[in-house]
This record gives structure tokens, C-alpha cells and sequence, in this order.
């Protein structure tokens, strides 16, 4: 519903609403949109400052949005609309990529709308960080303070060696705030060039730059009212540290070669496997960030310091990738877990899932109830990730076969043949699964004559 009681302003508004494809009902006074809200549903109420204010309050209860029409760059007075009950303010006269914007962005909190905790009430403790797998006194301390910080707006900051799960403990924090029905939207800063890290961040305006045909929203945008993962924050280049401080502490964005300021609503999360004071000491991050960021900070042990619960996440993950692949059941011996549990996992919690995920797919799971995976077999398989072979006993028998290259040559034929069994003859996907290239297995099934 359109509210403007100037004929020149309705008309444009009613036109820019009509090009988005909307139904629209203009009225000209508050009375006349209350009584048609009384026999009407309506997405929103679109009104100036001033009435908008005063509709707000009554409409909530009807679970009607109100959407401002407010004198541009204004943040005092868009403060107090917010605070009044409205759900978006936009600059008037207003354009049609703002009130766009503002649309979208009220029809996705309706559509999702569910009860959520308040702001500083604690989720139920059956709930908190689901994800988290372990039992150990340092999951168990962990999880604690999952719970304790996630109903919380303030930043976190995760720090942790690579593997350790990083992400997975935001998700966790997300999944466990009053935001866990909005985005948790994730980005890896060391994985986008430092030109176009900006862009993906804070978005920008239409011909910014040379391929910028069209304004583009930032991932804080994306984010606004949920939570943002910035992983490795580390290797955010000095001139973005500027800008992601500027967030931080007045929770606005300008796109790149816009001049106009956005609000947004984010919960910031970041992690680095940097060790952030000492790179603040050499100069390559600022201090001020630094405060900012480690407000409340989380280290993530590695996998060897809670050996204990090696057991408990080798057979999730076991059961994880057997349903998975449609393999069956999987049982894990004590002896395999014992041995999983003496390694000293460099890769951490990630290292481990990628040896189960490859003792499941080149088992022989043609046999009934489920793939077999015994001491022996997880031997060959640890060996293919170049870590050291599980001891599986043999003693000092002479007939076994001690030519490490012979011995090379047969595990390389065994598990590419397995391989290709898992991948139906897919050579691309078996190269993959072997991690090696494309090129390297087709050499090796020329060199062993494997068709």
C-alpha cells in the first residue's frame, strides 16, 4: 500500500511500483489505509517520515511492515523511525533500486519469520552447537562458550591451525543467536584477489569500474540481519582493514564509487590461523581492528590435543559418507580406531575426514552389510595420503615381502583399480579421488596395463 498525500509524489511512486510488477493501493490519508487495511491483506505500507512514525506501533499488530520515505542522510532521523516500529527507511525521492532493495528485503523477513529467542535469552541446551562432535573436556569447553556467546550481537573472533573447523564453529554460533533464520553467509579472504575483494564485500555502484554494467549488492548487504564469516581476516589487504573498521563501529557500508552510506544489520565472526598481535607488531594489521575484532576470541584445538575424541569423530564421519555413497552399514574395529587415534593429524579434524571418506569409497563394499574396512586396508589407505603406515603386526615372518618399491607398485594397482570400480570407469573422477592428475593416471594405467 502506497500512502502519499502529494499527487505528483504518489504518481511516481505508483509507477516505480508498477514497473517492479506490484499490486499497488495509493491512498492519501492514514484513516482511508487503516480502513482498507481492515479488509485487505498487505505486504507493506509505504508512507513519509512522519506518518509512517505514527502507523508503525499500530500496525505491528496487524503484522504490517511500514517502510519510510525520509529526507536523505538523515541518520538521526532514520534511527528514531527505526526505533519507532518502521522496518526500512529509504531516501526520498526514492529510486527504484532502493525501494527494490527495501521490498526484498521486508518480503524475506516476513516469508521467514518464525518465534526466536530475545536478544539475551540462551538457547535451549539441546540445541546449542549441534554440529561439534566430541565429548572431550576441550569440545565440552568449547561448546560452553558457544552457547554463552552466541545469543550475543558482539564480534567473535575464531583462531585455530587450518582443519581444525573454523567455519563449522560459526555456523555453530549462528545456528545457535536469534539470527540463525537469516543468512550466514561465508567468504574466504585469502581466496579473492585484493582488487576484487572489495567489490564482494561492500558491492558497488553501476560503472564504479570498467565491467560494473550494474550496481551489485556486497556480501554485507547479503548479510544484513544474519551473520557474516570472514575467514582468514589476516590477509585482508590495510586499505579494506580501513573500511571493515568503519562497519565495525558505525554499522554502515558505501559502495565502491557510490557516495551514499548503507545500514546494514551484521553479526561479524572472523577467523585466521595468523596470530594476529604479532602481525599488528610487524605492521601488516591495524590495531584498532585488532580491539575491534577480539572482542571475544575462541581457539579451536587441534586434533592432537583431543586425541579422545578421534573414536567418536572417525565413526561419524565413517557414517557420514557410507549413507553418503549408499553403502551401507560401517563398523570401524577398535584396532582401526586405536591406530586413527595414535596419528598426529597435521591436517587436523579435515585430514581425518578425507582418510575416511577414501577408506569408504575404495573399500570392498560389494560385500554384504556395508564396506569392510580392517587394520590392514587402513593401512593402504593412510599410506596413499603419505602418512605413515598403521603397524599391523606380522612379526618377523620371512615370506613377507619387503621391496618397498614392489610393494608400491601393487597399493598403486590396488587402489586405482578400486577407484575406478567407485567412480564406474570415470577416469576424471578416479583422478580426483586418488588426488593425483588427470595426465599422472593415465600414465600409471598405461604403466601397469590397466583398461
Amino acid at each position: 500500500m502506497l500512502l502519499a498525500p502529494d499527487d505528483d509524489a504518489r504518481r511516481t511512486l505508483h509507477m516505480l511500483l508498477d514497473r517492479a510488477g506490484l499490486h499497488v493501493a495509493a491512498m492519501a490519508e492514514l484513516e482511508h489505509a487503516r480502513r482498507y487495511l481492515d479488509a485487505h491483506a498487505c505486504d507493506a505500507l509505504i508512507a513519509r517520515a512522519e506518518t509512517a512514525a505514527a502507523a508503525a506501533p499500530a500496525l505491528a499488530a496487524l503484522g504490517t511492515p511500514v517502510i519510510a520515505l525520509a529526507r536523505p542522510r538523515d541518520v538521526g532521523a532514520a534511527l528514531q523511525l527505526l526505533e519507532a516500529g518502521v522496518a526500512e527507511v529509504v531516501g526520498e525521492p526514492a529510486d527504484e533500486l532502493a525501494m527494490t532493495l527495501a521490498l526484498r528485503r521486508v518480503f524475506a523477513r516476513e516469508h521467514a519469520r518464525v518465534p526466536t529467542p530475545a536478544a539475551d535469552e540462551a538457547p535451549p541446551p539441546g540445541d546449542v552447537a549441534r554440529r561439534l562432535v566430541g565429548e572431550g573436556p576441550a569440545m565440552q569447553r568449547l561448546r560452553a562458550l558457544v552457547a554463552t556467546i552466541a545469543p550475543k550481537r558482539t564480534t567473535v573472533l575464531i583462531q585455530g591451525e587450518s582443519g581444525t573447523g573454523k567455519e563449522l564453529v560459526a555456523r555453530a554460533i549462528h545456528d545457535a543467536s536469534p539470527r540463525r533464520d537469516r543468512r550466514f553467509v561465508a567468504i574466504n579472504c585469502a581466496a579473492i584477489p585484493a582488487t576484487l575483494l572489495e567489490s564482494e564485500l561492500f558491492g558497488h555502484a553501476r560503472g564504479a569500474f570498467t565491467d560494473a554494467v550494474r550496481d551489485k549488492l556486497g556480501l554485507f548487504e547479503e548479510a544484513s540481519g544474519g551473520t557474516l564469516f570472514l575467514d582468514e581476516v589476516g590477509e585482508l589487504p590495510l586499505a579494506l582493514q580501513a573500511k571493515l573498521l568503519r562497519v565495525l563501529q558505525e554499522s554502515e557500508i558505501r559502495r565502491v564509487g557510490d557516495n551514499d552510506t548503507i545500514r546494514v544489520d551484521v553479526r561479524l565472526v572472523a577467523a585466521t590461523l595468523r596470530d594476529l598481535a604479532e602481525e599488528v607488531a610487524a605492521g601488516r594489521f591495524r590495531e584498532d581492528l585488532y580491539y575491534r575484532l577480539n572482542v571475544l576470541p575462541l581457539k579451536i584445538p587441534a586434533l592432537r590435543d583431543r586425541a579422545e575424541d578421534i573414536p567418536q569423530l572417525a565413526r561419524f564421519f565413517a557414517r557420514r559418507h557410507a549413507e553418503r555413497y549408499a553403502l551401507g552399514e560401517v563398523e570401524l574395529p577398535d584396532d582401526v580406531l586405536d591406530v586413527l587415534a595414535q596419528q598426529p593429524w597435521p591436517g587436523n579434524v579435515r585430514e581425518l575426514e578425507n582418510v575416511l571418506e577414501r577408506a569408504i569409497v575404495l573399500a570392498d563394499h560389494h560385500r554384504a552389510g556395508g564396506p569392510a574396512i580392517d587394520l590392514e586396508f587402513l593401512a593402504t589407505v593412510m599410506n596413499i595420503q603419505g602418512q605413515p603406515a598403521a603397524d599391523t603386526g606380522g612379526g618377523d615372518d620371512a615370506s613377507n615381502e619387503l621391496s618397498i618399491k614392489k610393494a608400491t607398485r601393487e597399493l598403486e594397482k590396488t587402489l586405482i583399480a578400486r577407484a575406478l570400480v567407485a567412480t564406474q570407469g570415470n577416469r576424471t573422477n578416479a583422478a580426483k579421488l586418488l588426488e593425483i592428475s588427470h595426465r599422472a593416471l593415465l600414465y600409471k594405467l598405461k604403466e601397469y596395463g590397466i583398461s
